[in-house]
């Protein structure tokens, strides 16, 4: 099964790439109006995304070619790094209803983790689920499966059974895919719901795979939910550590879901257990 969603994910991203860089996709494909809007935005690449000059070479080839659903994207990237999330909302709206299959998930993924709209990234997500199939790909930087985004959705609206049950059925899917965060965002669920032998295993998992200050600091809190009050003392002494060599979770614009602090840590260590 793990190979096979490899293959499926790969195949995904070949296509996406041949349409993103290759414009002679379109051409294979018969569809010459999208080829001359490619061939028109491929300049955009050598001015910087917030410049007139970039969103000018968009607008031109969207003026050539009104349905060339990539330009749309390319135009909405810098409305959204530059927190003008109602252009980038209407752009990314005009890319998603013209080609869905290629633009859910990044909507779905941008929904999620800029704007903390989790039941509008859920919809993506699940309506490209029905497009697609369970294999959604992975987020804008590759760290998440899709459908581990779908999962910390239904935790932020408060659902943490309906998140534990798409991670569990996910890493049963993908035999057990280690990324960067998984197997901590699924240990501090169970935490949360007082499932500690789940939790430890699963903290345990990510501090072999990613030994993050944030996995230090969420072993602590199992340990003192076991009472095993030195190895508190310990797993938080490694976490503050770990915070301070930079190994701790990190995005370049938003934060993550279960992220620990600096002051968290602090304020653990100098508690009274």
């Amino acid at each position: 099964m793990k190979l096979t969603i490899t293959i499926l994910t790969f195949i995904s991203i070949f296509s996406l790439s041949i349409q993103a860089q290759n414009c002679n996709f379109y051409l294979l494909e018969g569809d010459t109006c999208q080829y001359e809007a490619c061939k028109i935005a491929e300049p955009r690449n050598i001015h910087y995304q917030y410049s007139k000059e970039y969103q000018e070479i968009c607008d031109e080839a969207i003026v050539r070619c009104p349905d060339y659903a990539p330009a749309y994207s390319h135009k909405s990237t810098a409305y959204l790094k530059s927190g003008d999330f109602v252009t980038w909302e209407y752009l990314m709206g005009k890319a998603v209803d013209l080609a869905p299959k290629d633009y859910l998930g990044y909507r779905g993924w941008c929904r999620y983790s800029f704007f903390l709209d989790y039941q509008g990234a859920i919809d993506d997500l699940e309506r490209l689920e029905s497009l697609i199939g369970f294999e959604t790909g992975y987020s804008a930087e590759a760290d998440y499966h899709l459908q581990v985004a779908r999962a910390l959705c239904y935790k932020g609206l408060g659902n943490k059974e309906k998140a534990i049950s798409i991670l569990e059925d996910y890493f049963e899917k993908s035999n057990g895919d280690g990324r960067l965060y998984n197997y901590l965002h699924l240990g501090v669920l169970y935490l949360e719901i007082g499932q500690i032998a789940k939790a430890k295993t699963c903290m345990e998992k990510q501090l072999t795979i990613n030994p993050l200050a944030e996995a230090h600091y969420y072993m602590a809190m199992i340990f003192k939910a076991e009472n095993d009050l030195p190895s508190v003392k310990s797993q938080l002494k490694l976490a503050k550590s770990q915070y301070e060599a930079g190994l701790r979770m990190r995005h370049d614009y938003t934060h993550h879901m279960d992220k620990v602090y600096l002051v968290q840590i602090d304020n653990a260590l100098g508690a009274d257990f």
